[in-house]
This record gives C-alpha cells, sequence and structure tokens, in this order.
C-alpha cells in the first residue's frame, strides 16, 4: 500500500486536481489549454510504473493520444479567432473543437485507444482515468458545441459502449465500455442542466469507487476469478448491488440520475433518443447479470486453500455502499417530492 502514499504520487495527485480547476475556472481558450496540458504531465507519472512493462507503455500511448487531441485543440482556438467574422465557418470549427474534446474523454469515434490503455492500468488509475480524468473536456464542451453533431455521437456512444463489452471477459474492458455508454448519458445530462450532471457524475463515481476498490482489494482481473472465490453473502450481494444500479435498474441509485433524464426526453419529445438509451442500459445489464449469474446459481468449484479474511473495516464498508445503492432512491424521493 506504500506505493500509494509516497510523496511524489501525492503530489503529481494534486497537481492533477488543480489543473482540472484551472480548466474550468479560466476565462479564456488559452487557460483551459494550459490547465489540459498540467492536467497531462500530472497524470503521466500517476500511472508510469517502471516495474510494470504494460503500464509503461500504457503511459506511453496515453500521452500521445492526449498530445495529438491538445494540438488540435488549441490549433482550432486559433481557427476560430482567424475565422470569426465568417459565420458560414462557425458550424466547422465548433465541430472540430468538440472532436479534440472527445478524444480526449475517449467518446465515439476516438473511444479505440481507450481499453487498450485501461489494460495496463492499476485499479486505482482505472478509478481516476473513467471518471475525473473526464470533468474538463466534458465541461469545455458544455461551453461550445453543436447539438446536432453531439446528439449523433451520443447515439453512437450509448450502442458502441453496450455492444462493445458484450463479449468481454476482462472487468477493466467491462468497466471501460460501461463507462462509455454512461457518457452518453453524462453529456446529455451536462446538456440539459450542470446540477443534473454533478448528480449524474458524482453517484456514478461512487459506484466505480467501490466496484475498483473490491477488484484491488481481491486482485480480481477477470470475471471467471469470481466464480472461483470463497465469497461471503454479504460481499456478493454488495457486488450484485451495486452492478445493479451501475446499470440503472430501479429501485437502485444508479436509476435517479436516469429517471430524471428521461422524464426531460419525454417532455421535449426525444422519443428515438429515449429509446436508444433505454435499450443500449438493458444490454449493458445483461452482461452485467452475466457475470453474477454463475457466483449466485451455479455450483461452483471452490478451491479449499483460498480464503478471504474479511476484516470488519472492509465488512462495514461493503454493507455500507450495499446500503447506498439499494436504499438510495427510495430516500430520494422524500427529498425530491
Amino acid at each position: 500500500m506504500m506505493k500509494y502514499f509516497n510523496l511524489n504520487k501525492i503530489f503529481f495527485f494534486f497537481i492533477l486536481i488543480f489543473s482540472t480547476l484551472i480548466s474550468i475556472s479560466s476565462n479564456s481558450w488559452l487557460g483551459c489549454w494550459i490547465g489540459l496540458e498540467i492536467n497531462l504531465l500530472s497524470f503521466i507519472p500517476l500511472i508510469t510504473n517502471c516495474n510494470n512493462m504494460s503500464s509503461s507503455e500504457a503511459s506511453l500511448k496515453y500521452f500521445l493520444i492526449q498530445t495529438i487531441a491538445s494540438i488540435n485543440f488549441i490549433f482550432f482556438i486559433l481557427l476560430n479567432i482567424y475565422f470569426m467574422n465568417f459565420f458560414k465557418y462557425n458550424d466547422f470549427i465548433t465541430i472540430l473543437m468538440n472532436s479534440s474534446m472527445l478524444m480526449k474523454m475517449g467518446s465515439f469515434p476516438f473511444h479505440f485507444w481507450y481499453p487498450n490503455i485501461i489494460e495496463g492500468l492499476s485499479w486505482m488509475n482505472c478509478f481516476i482515468l473513467m471518471t475525473w480524468q473526464k470533468i474538463t473536456p466534458m465541461i469545455l464542451l458544455s461551453y461550445y458545441f453543436n447539438f446536432n453533431f453531439l446528439i449523433f455521437i451520443l447515439i453512437f456512444n450509448s450502442i458502441i459502449g453496450a455492444i462493445g463489452g458484450i463479449n468481454q471477459t476482462s472487468l477493466r474492458k467491462i468497466l471501460v465500455y460501461s463507462s462509455i455508454n454512461n457518457l452518453s448519458w453524462m453529456m446529455m445530462s451536462i446538456l440539459i442542466s450542470e446540477n443534473l450532471w454533478i448528480l449524474y457524475f458524482v453517484i456514478y463515481s461512487m459506484l466505480i469507487l467501490f466496484l475498483c476498490f473490491m477488484f484491488n482489494f481481491f486482485k480480481i482481473n477477470f470475471f471467471n476469478q469470481l466464480f472461483s472465490m470463497n465469497m461471503n453473502n454479504i460481499m456478493k450481494m454488495s457486488l450484485l448491488f451495486n452492478f445493479l444500479s451501475l446499470g440503472g435498474l430501479p429501485p437502485f441509485l444508479g436509476f435517479l440520475p436516469k429517471w430524471m433524464m428521461i422524464n426531460f426526453f419525454l417532455e421535449k419529445n426525444f422519443y428515438f433518443l429515449t429509446f436508444i438509451f433505454i435499450m443500449m442500459s438493458l444490454v449493458l445489464l445483461f452482461f452485467y447479470i452475466r457475470i453474477m449469474f454463475t457466483m449466485f446459481l451455479f455450483n461452483n468449484f471452490k478451491i479449499k486453500w483460498f480464503k478471504i479474511n474479511l476484516n470488519l473495516k472492509i465488512n462495514n464498508m461493503m454493507m455500507f455502499f450495499s446500503m447506498i445503492s439499494f436504499l438510495g432512491l427510495p430516500l430520494s424521493t422524500f427529498y425530491l417530492f
């Protein structure tokens, strides 16, 4: 555990946080770009591990992708300033600026780097990449966007995030494709309301944090490892509740922001968008339930010498997250109504 608490990691972690604050609080595009560059240069030391070749390879790939996106972003900013008075080019330049942000957050059609890079990261770095690293591009995207272009991107994000995760056996890749699908919901929520986006992002981050912590604690990387582990019922139920909540199944907490967004879609007559989003969320639920199915219902073999000894703190924390996922939506109804 000491590798997570040395001074170098803590120093770069705080720079990572402050770089995001620089970008989202800047009053110029140049300030936003500087914040993005500081963010990139602070995240690379966090994911680099000299003893792990896949980690070093992932950090190099991440650096190249993010550098290309940053170069495109600053170039399109300059183009935007140059063609400011030529209104016929405005939509085209807006799409180009949006594309550089989509590349940074791993959205369609620039999502191919995302599953490859995340395979070489530790679970805690996966959590940062799937949550915190999406804040800056998403907020910058909400400042200046082409609505029709984004609707097209959101539909394909939802479809690819659902279809891509079906044949995966790696839990990292399953969570990545789930993240791509949830990205479509989050991008739509920030176009509707910033408060709704904050609610969605906090709930999603909390669920991903619990899953990444569990997989890191038990050293689980592939879902067939779940079949042969001597898990007690509390841990099985905790994983089930949080997976179902992440998929957006009522009455779990993850359904709350999706429910609010579906109400908005229906008010604005976005029936086709609502249909696509809901159907793709059902596909996500399918492969979440497939992960848990064998753990619960089959007579899976148990390794006699492999014992999981949960201390009281870990046990209580799993119970706490399960209760949040399960009781979150019923309790929130008292606040809403």
